[in-house]
């Protein structure tokens, strides 16, 4: 499943091993657009050690390990403390492509052109016809230089660095359906990092392709993809692509600084955005609203345009390093008029590129996904009280597994976990997000509640191996 833009799915990724000629990309569906929570339903719960869990059946999920997908209400996406909008972006499948739409589509663009160039010869007409004076009334300025030097740190010197890098990838599955998303040279070896609903639709036995600027295509396969961290790496065949895109550190960036979003918003390749990091360390809970498992972040929030396509793309510092990966919009509505796609409402968010480099190691490495886990199962109810222990996991099973980090730690059901480390947790998706921003093995301080008193434990993660 893809949650960018639709394609026709008759157009093929190529010969397998050759380079393919560009193509018109497909015209784009919805990506994440997160909606409201459902409020006071009834919790839900998972199995501690499994993942993907079980269905939910009115017991709570299991965070602190790959957790369920949350039973959001249509499908959404989870809700901040506080109220306001939701925080989450839900993807939504694309309908079926209509042969006709591209059309609508080119129509339209010629079109505008079209009465561009009437308003223009109509104006001219009138400028003479109202004025006996055929000479030129512009003034030129002599002191301008033949040629126009931009300065290497510019938007416009980090853009023309950083494009020959980027890529728009066509994914079509077996049964047609597809949609296009971004990626960007991720090492030397020519791994392209992307979001993993950018490629879900083609992973299984469907075609991929990605397409440079300078218009060159090549077939690309899945090297591996995480479904609860939204990322996926590519393989490009016979390709000796350009340079890697540098890495920046996303712990050291400060709200406030700079941004450039590179993307092909609904389908407009090789398109630049601008913007500052909103604000850091956002939670933010996501999935289609079908059957696919959610995936969660501590995420960067930008006010960068970022549009359905931008997904997978890179998010850059003003010096030109990625800080982050387009993954999620908060949109306002269905799109323009009430109806369509939805678009940018300056609230898009990335996942941090340190974490997102962890699980591209991983899944470069052993073509799996690692999960940190504490083992127990949490509620999933927004309480803006804390992460609170289940009674009981999914068909009875113990909430806090035996022998795990936090039986070891000493935590039980009725706890309700309110800090990890320095970080305020208020509800279960911002706990699993957190988690999520360490390694198996790495030790956590939990600050937790019990019979009205505080208590802090250290509890030294665990793992848990692939989606399934």
């Amino acid at each position: 499943m893809s949650t960018e833009n639709e394609g026709s799915g008759t157009e093929g990724a190529g010969t397998e091993g050759q380079q393919v000629p560009p193509s018109v990309p497909p015209a784009p569906s919805v990506p994440p657009a997160p909606v409201d929570p459902a409020r006071g339903g009834p919790q839900q719960s998972a199995p501690a050690g499994d993942w993907p869990p079980p269905p939910p059946q009115g017991a709570p999920s299991p965070y602190a390990e790959p957790p369920a997908t949350p039973a959001y209400a249509g499908g959404g996406s989870y809700a901040p403390p506080g109220g306001g909008p939701a925080w989450g972006a839900s993807y939504q499948q694309p309908a079926p492509a209509k042969g006709r739409r591209g059309g609508l589509v080119a129509a339209v663009l010629a079109a505008a052109l079209i009465a561009g160039g009437v308003g223009g010869g109509i104006g001219y007409w009138a400028a003479r016809d109202g004025d006996g004076n055929s000479g030129s009334t512009t003034v030129s300025a002599s002191d301008t230089p033949t040629s126009v030097k931009r300065e290497a740190g510019s938007v416009a010197g980090v853009a023309a660095k950083a494009l020959p890098s980027v890529v728009t990838i066509d994914a079509q599955g077996g049964d047609g359906e597809g949609g296009t998303g971004t990626g960007f040279v991720y090492d030397k070896q020519g791994h392209i990092l992307t979001n993993n609903h950018v490629v879900a639709s083609a992973a299984d036995g469907g075609k991929l392709s990605a397409t440079f600027s300078n218009g060159k295509k090549y077939v690309a396969e899945v090297v591996g993809r995480a479904e609860g961290y939204d990322v996926a790496v590519l393989k490009l065949r016979n390709s000796d692509g350009p340079a890697p895109l540098p890495l920046g550190n996303s712990d050291k960036v400060a709200v406030g600084d700079s941004t450039i979003a590179i993307g092909a918003p609904f389908g407009l390749s090789n398109t630049v955005t601008t913007g500052i990091i909103s604000a850091k360390n956002r939670p933010v809970a996501s999935s289609d609203g079908g059957n696919s498992k959610s995936s969660y972040m501590s995420a960067l929030q930008t006010d960068a345009s970022i549009n359905p396509g931008n997904s997978g793309g890179p998010l850059l510092d003003s010096g030109g390093a990625v800080i982050g990966i387009n993954s999620a919009i908060q949109s306002a509505g269905n799109g323009m008029g009430g109806s369509g796609q939805a678009g940018s409402v300056g609230l898009g968010f990335a996942i941090p590129i340190n974490q997102a480099k962890n699980v591209a190691e991983q899944l470069i490495k052993t073509g799996k996904p690692v999960y940190p886990v504490i083992g127990a199962s949490v509620s999933l109810e927004d309480n803006r009280m804390g992460a609170t222990i289940s009674d009981e996991g999914p068909g009875g099973s113990a909430a806090v597994s035996p022998n795990g980090p936090a039986a070891k730690a000493g935590l039980k059901s009725g706890d309700v976990i309110t800090k990890l480390d320095d970080t305020i947790i208020d509800s279960g998706p911002t706990l699993i997000g957190e988690i999520w921003t360490h390694k198996p093995g790495d030790t956590v301080k939990i600050t937790y509640e019990r019979g009205g008193k505080t208590e802090t434990v250290d509890v030294t993660l665990g793992d848990r191996v692939g989606d399934d």
